[in-house]
């Protein structure tokens, strides 16, 4: 089974369980996000073609992480004026792990796969996050007592 999506402008063939890298997204590591724009939706027996998308499907994801892709030079150049100019750039990227595939309001996928890619998708955010929380604690942004108090009141 897959699905077919858009977003960011790119379209991204998707399964359950697949770790997907697209476009940064404005969600926080393990927040679900809803794909409502589906452009197809395959199964063993049917297909769901849209046109362009398919009424009532949706594809279930988890924000497990975000990041930046490598760096493109690009490079500005006119012969014999003496022009040349460079710039850098880095893409940034939001990376959701596909927990659910629905199609007409039901879900694609078994129960006790789509738990299993809830809690992967979980485990994976919250080791992120405390990469995250140990590295600004090594830089100094945030003191051991602050990461204490912010995670007792969540």
């Amino acid at each position: 089974m897959y699905a077919v999506i858009e977003t960011g402008g790119k379209q991204y063939r998707v399964s359950p369980g697949q770790t997907v890298e697209v476009e940064l997204l404005p969600a926080e590591p393990g927040s679900e996000v809803a794909l409502e724009s589906v452009l197809l939706v395959a199964t063993d027996d049917k297909t769901l073609v849209g046109a362009p998308a398919v009424a009532g499907a949706r594809v279930m994801t988890t924000v497990i992480r975000e990041g930046r892709g490598e760096k493109i030079i690009v490079f500005k150049y006119k012969s014999k004026k003496r022009y040349r100019r460079t710039q850098g750039h880095r893409q940034d990227y939001t990376y959701l792990l596909v927990t659910d595939i629905q199609a007409d309001g039901e879900s694609l996928v078994p129960d006790e796969d789509r738990k299993r890619y809830v809690a992967s998708a979980n485990r994976q955010a919250k080791r992120y996050e405390a990469r995250l929380m140990s590295a600004y604690e090594t830089l100094g942004v945030v003191t051991a007592s602050e990461i204490e108090e912010s995670a007792s009141e969540a």
